[in-house]
């Protein structure tokens, strides 16, 4: 088994982080250092990351986690700011986050040790839509709703068509819902601003057809088994 892969059923990252960790020297191979993410991994080898074993023995774990402002979407952050790992302390093995909310987004995180079950989640090629709420400066006329819809350059990049409906509207701020199947860095917040308008406050509600729910902020629980399901048939 190539080893980021290994590393990611292992539970310990998902692929594109333990690559990253790979690159960053912090994996071996019965003690030898390895900087290459697609060397095999021969049975009976023994893979340290980051000072703790891999193992392929642990079992599955799916969560869902409301996550609060200011909690950084990472294992580990080099600057010592709170992440997302102090929230799943209570988890029977460890977990790690698929794909990222920056510090100030709230909502709807996965948390998980299937490194297969995370790939497909972030993978572009299988297109799973993350639905959002927004809180919104700014008057949103329909020539703005249009260019959202139709997709915005926010920077050298032109978004894909997303789904867009106002949920309430306010002469000076909205409420707004907004779906996408791409997951840019802060690509909400950027859609907005390339219109004129600010987002104040941003939640995940939804990822496919798994919602958040009434799970109260800083909480987790178990996903069932139907919502493991919806995610790995869509």
């Amino acid at each position: 088994m190539r080893l980021n892969k290994y590393i990611a059923q292992a539970g310990v990252a998902s692929r594109r982080k333990a690559e990253e960790l790979i690159a960053e020297g912090k994996v071996t191979i019965d003690g030898r250092m390895v900087k290459e993410p697609y060397i095999d991994v021969q049975e009976g080898q023994k893979v340290i990351v980051d000072g703790r074993e891999a193992r392929l023995d642990a079992k599955k774990a799916y969560f869902i986690l409301n996550k609060p402002k200011g909690y950084i979407t990472t294992t580990a952050d080099e600057r010592d700011r709170p992440t997302v790992m102090e929230l799943v302390r209570d988890a029977p093995e460890r977990v790690f986050p698929v794909g990222r909310l920056d510090g100030p987004t709230t909502g709807l995180l996965i948390m998980t040790n299937d490194g297969d079950f995370a790939y497909r989640l972030t993978h572009p090629k299988h297109e799973i839509h993350k639905t959002y709420r927004a809180q919104v400066r700014g008057a949103l006329s329909r020539e703005k709703l249009a260019r959202l819809r139709k997709g915005v350059d926010i920077g050298g990049y032109v978004t894909a068509p997303a789904m867009v409906e106002i949920i309430k509207q306010g002469p000076n701020a909205s409420v707004v819902e907004i779906r996408l199947n791409e997951g840019k860095n802060r690509q909400v917040r950027k859609m907005f601003a390339a219109v004129g308008c600010r987002v104040t406050e941003l939640e995940r509600i939804a990822i496919g057809r798994v919602f958040l729910g009434h799970l109260k902020t800083g909480h987790m629980r178990k996903m069932t088994r139907a919502e493991i399901e919806l995610l790995q048939g869509e």
